[in-house]
């Protein structure tokens, strides 16, 4: 693991103790500092036979015009279900929105109807998910599916809801796309169906797409493609995006802020060079000493021992508690850590049981008649 100094981002990048991270993989950031999307303390539960489930425990961000916020954390740590929330598509019962807010466009979306949540999605914020071949309707040609959001949210019909479609389908790079927009996903490859997936995500030009790690099922010479791709979208039409994922590579070259989630709560937020060369909470330590690197000789990998808290029965405090490595009292541990700003724009949950340099930003905690 890299040890925290001084040093500037340019001499971490040239020594061999930190990790080099290409922000501009896949294109230069797009990123403005006009917010597009502030999520407010959510909290999403499913009632379960075993208890409540708080699968989103009060996760608060927010998401800049033409920024990439990666979201990371091991799976059931509340990254797809924080998705299907905003999207207000929890199912429910069992699930249920039970706090927060979700502001886009000055509105909360959270307290829209259900009509008016139809205008929304797809037109203001999308949605790209993992699986083309489980998002895309098996019996509708390409144009009637990537027609369908056009349709809906700019009332076009005939001829120009077609040369909407066409265009739709050569901004994503699909050859022929006047061909293409006859055809039934099972034509096409797996990297064809992935973009067609993106066209409709960004067919009624969004402010924000969530992108539900949407290269899980290509290959990795597709797979660059793809977010070189999704990163051109960008720069042109400034679209902010949330990129949830498990792959610490694309992260590295994709995104410019990461947020890190465990057990449904967000225990870091800082920009990818932080995350990557300087982290705070441990539970972020280890997930990047897990990640083998190709300079380096690597024998048996870091693993985080134990496993994550069973959602319908966390612990009163930190919630990694149990499988932090640093030496504490048990009474450090009862306290839930607040999300405290330690630098500029660096968050992280504050506690003695996740945080060894916790004594250096002890005096930024509230006090707990505060809290």
């Amino acid at each position: 693991m890299a040890e925290t100094s001084d040093t500037t981002v340019e001499e971490k990048e040239v020594s061999s103790e930190t990790v080099s991270v290409d922000t501009d993989g896949f294109g230069d950031s797009a990123a403005s500092e006009q917010v597009v999307l502030e999520v407010k303390n959510l909290q999403t539960h499913f009632t379960t036979r075993w208890g409540t489930v708080k699968a989103v425990d009060g996760v608060s961000y927010h998401v800049k015009r033409g920024e990439t916020l990666g979201i990371v954390g091991e799976s059931g740590s509340g990254k797809s279900v924080t998705a299907l929330s905003l999207m207000r598509l929890v199912p429910t019962p069992p699930g249920r929105i039970v706090d927060g807010e979700v502001i886009l466009g000055g509105r909360d979306l959270l307290e829209l109807s259900e009509r008016q949540m139809t205008e929304v999605r797809g037109g203001e914020i999308s949605m790209i998910l993992q699986d083309p071949m489980q998002a895309l309707n098996p019996v509708f040609t390409i144009a009637n599916q990537v027609g369908e959001a056009i349709k809906i949210h700019q009332k076009l019909k005939g001829q120009a809801l077609l040369d909407k479609v066409v265009d739709s389908l050569r901004k994503v790079r699909i050859p022929a796309p006047e061909v293409r927009a006859n055809d039934y996903p099972h034509q096409l490859s797996g990297g064809m169906r992935q973009r067609v997936v993106g066209a409709i995500g960004i067919s009624s030009a969004p402010a924000v797409i969530i992108a539900d790690e949407p290269t899980t099922s290509l290959d990795v010479t597709i797979q660059a493609a793809y977010l070189r791709l999704l990163r051109q979208i960008q720069q042109e039409e400034g679209v902010g995006i949330i990129f949830i994922t498990h792959d610490f590579g694309i992260v590295a070259k994709m995104c410019d802020r990461v947020a890190v989630m465990y057990a449904g709560r967000i225990v870091e937020v800082a920009d990818v060079r932080t995350i990557f060369n300087d982290p705070l909470h441990e539970y972020t330590k280890a997930l990047i000493g897990s990640v083998p690197k190709l300079e380096e000789k690597t024998g048996r990998l870091p693993q985080i021992e134990g496993q994550p808290p069973l959602l319908y029965n966390l612990p009163a405090g930190d919630a990694f508690a149990p499988r932090s490595t640093l030496t504490f009292t048990p009474e450090d541990a009862e306290r839930r850590p607040p999300l405290i700003e330690v630098e500029k724009d660096h968050w992280v949950q504050l506690s003695k049981s996740s945080v060894s340099e916790y004594d250096k930003y002890a005096h930024l905690m509230p006090a707990e008649d505060d809290e």
